[in-house]
């Protein structure tokens, strides 16, 4: 028997403003006692993407609330949390700030220990959260900003194996969306249209097959659904089915890709002899069914151990970040009202960096 831990954590790197409150009990066993969630998709919609400016604005008028409700959700005060864990980056700098500094003032008037995390680091440790993984395990990181390989060893040793040169897999979805107008967040605008089209109507790329390694690009096939588009295109219109087919295609595609890649990582992750070998999926585009699916069928194949997390849990969310928060406070790590905000910070900071770098650091 263990003394239980109770964790607030904050998250707001991106467009969600979110606070959850996670305990690990007597017996070790870890639950989410609340996990509210305030979305801005309204705010940004007409822009066709997420606004800083707004968001940052935006995360500053809700994250109070959000702490209100997660806390009254878990029917605790924050008397009774033994830290406090807050995203401090990488992300929308503006966001960051807003929840480091709604931290750092829960920290300073309860006296309670604050604990940065990684946000990447949030996604990446969801898969002990919800399914207990032993480490180490292969994670792919998938989601609007990032796309990576990840053997996870610890809650602080992350190994990358590969990743996008270039635009992320949910960037791609995005940016797709917007050239067939489709609402955003394109995501799931896009995996709807799919199910109604034909995957093979268009033939487009998959870049990156021909060379070795796991490294990805998402950049050219964009490019491909344009130059596609404007050759379907009579009158600036285009038909829904075309539409439909476009999205379908760009999806098969983009599956494709990272299926191939998956198992050329399994490989990699496999030479560490793993007790319990296990893939795990996270983030954003976690969520599309047909990635999910594909991805469980290849670790079938492979006899490799597949988690992907409830959607809910894919998205931005804080219960992720209280989750990690609770094993850096269980590891031994207290940061203090010197606690920064990031706008880059890659897990794997042995490797050379794969999108370049300036006097911010890494992007990842």
């Amino acid at each position: 028997m263990t003394q239980p831990i109770t964790l607030l954590g904050l998250e707001s790197s991106c467009d969600d403003t979110a606070a959850a409150v996670v305990r690990r009990d007597e017996t070790g066993a870890v639950q989410v006692l609340s996990n509210v969630v305030f979305g801005q998709t309204d705010l940004h919609k007409a822009f066709g993407g997420v606004v800083p400016e707004i968001a940052a604005r935006a995360h500053a008028e809700k994250i109070d609330h959000c702490v209100e409700r997660a806390l009254d959700g878990a029917s605790l005060n924050l008397a009774e949390m033994d830290a406090i864990a807050v995203t401090s980056g990488p992300g929308l700098i503006g966001g960051v700030m807003s929840g480091v500094m709604c931290a750092k003032g829960l920290s300073a008037a309860t006296g309670k220990p604050l604990l940065g995390v990684n946000h990447l680091a949030g996604h990446a440790l969801t898969p002990r959260l919800t399914d207990g993984l032993v480490y180490p395990y292969l994670m792919l990181l998938v989601s609007g900003g990032h796309c990576q390989f990840l053997i996870v060893r610890s809650a602080t040793e992350f190994s990358r194996v590969g990743g996008t040169i270039d635009d992320a897999p949910g960037e791609a979805f995005d940016k797709t969306a917007r050239l067939l107008g489709l609402a955003q967040p394109g995501g799931p605008a896009v995996q709807s249209e799919a199910e109604l089209g034909d995957p093979k109507r268009f033939k487009f790329p998959r870049p990156m097959l021909d060379r070795d390694g796991c490294d990805m690009s998402f950049s050219g096939l964009k490019t491909a659904v344009l130059r596609a588009r404007n050759d379907v295109m009579v009158d600036n219109t285009i038909k829904r089915q075309d539409v439909r087919d476009l999205c379908a295609g760009f999806q098969a595609a983009v599956v494709d890709v990272l299926a191939e890649k998956t198992k050329r990582a399994l490989t990699q992750y496999m030479l560490e002899d793993p007790s319990i070998p296990a893939l795990a999926v996270a983030g954003g585009v976690a969520a599309n069914t047909a990635v999910r699916a594909k991805l469980e069928s290849i670790s079938a194949e492979l006899g490799v151990q597949f988690t992907a997390p409830p959607l809910a849990l894919c998205t931005d969310n804080a219960a992720m970040i209280a989750y990690a928060g609770l094993e850096l406070f269980e590891a031994g790590q207290r940061d203090d009202l010197e606690l920064s905000a990031r706008p880059r910070w890659p897990l794997d900071r042995a490797s050379a960096p794969m999108l370049g770098s300036g006097k911010k650091g890494a992007k990842a």
